[in-house]
């Protein structure tokens, strides 16, 4: 089995703050890391844009070196999330949990046993088999539908998204997403991320893949999902039949219209931002 990137992009949701999502791919495997936007007051790794950002960027190099077929993936993300919890305390000390950095993964791999898909958080492969079938597999089944209700509420509430940009510009909901990290990565919640907890390895969601010829997909975060989840332009296959023939870059100008001409508050389409960082793999799966 092989799979063969074609396209990849990552574009930030504005080009004043920085781009949080990452690519990671090798011989025997592609995944996109979403850092999730920040909620502390401070920022502590200077050297990446935010912190989200060095999470991604952490994940992604260890992803690119460590993940072989024959490799342990749930020991992989155990270490990642241990070593990345030691660097961020020598720098930041204790910090409430609701600024410890996390992150979004999706992916695949070739394992001795075939293809598989893993993932944390709220990224996104959608597959189109040569014979016509659709895969969407994503770690949270509902997190579209649930982040999509907090922006309605606060939309109603606001009368659009906010000035910034961003939902957390409004306290309120700064404070409701704050109690919504807090329970991240804990047994009392139910969202498990890429983080600085290592028992997050223990809850990454894989779904074994059968591949019959060929395959194509695209691993996406959740900016890109928007076309196919909140702005439902495309079902999974259409999205990709759109990309293998215009190109990853058609997709993101028609998301960003969406976004800042069409939509920019939100009325429309309720979101937590104007725009996402959004980030995509496409690439061929082939069963020699």
């Amino acid at each position: 089995m092989q799979i063969d990137v074609i396209d990849s992009i990552s574009d930030p949701g504005k080009a004043e703050r920085p781009n949080e999502d990452r690519l990671a791919w090798n011989a025997s495997s592609a995944f996109v890391v979403d850092g999730a936007t920040g909620l502390g007051e401070w920022q502590f790794m200077t050297e990446f844009g935010s912190d989200a950002a060095w999470i991604a960027d952490f994940a992604a190099r260890r992803l690119m070196s460590e993940v072989l077929p024959k490799a342990d993936f749930t020991d992989i993300i155990r270490r990642i999330s241990k070593d990345a919890r030691t660097i961020f305390e020598a720098t930041a000390g204790d910090q409430p949990r609701y600024a410890w950095p996390v992150a979004a993964l999706a992916g695949l791999r070739i394992t001795p046993n075939g293809l598989q898909f893993a993932g944390l958080g709220d990224s996104v492969v959608y597959i189109l088999h040569d014979d016509g079938r659709e895969e969407n597999l994503m770690a949270l089944p509902d997190a579209f539908e649930r982040e999509q209700a907090a922006a309605r509420a606060h939309i109603a509430r606001l009368g659009g998204i906010g000035a910034a940009g961003m939902a957390t510009s409004d306290p309120k909901t700064l404070a409701d997403l704050r109690r919504n990290r807090e329970r991240q990565n804990t047994a009392d919640g139910t969202v498990w991320s890429l983080s600085l907890v290592p028992e997050t390895a223990d809850h990454i969601a894989t779904a074994e893949i059968e591949i019959s010829g060929g395959a194509t997909a695209i691993i996406c975060s959740d900016g890109l999902a928007d076309l196919v989840s909140l702005y439902r332009n495309y079902t999974p296959g259409s999205l990709i039949r759109r990309a293998v023939t215009a190109g990853l870059a058609s997709l993101i100008r028609e998301l960003r219209q969406l976004e800042r001409d069409i939509d920019p508050k939100g009325l429309q389409y309720p979101r937590l931002k104007q725009s996402d960082d959004t980030t995509a793999i496409l690439c061929r799966i082939t069963n020699a």
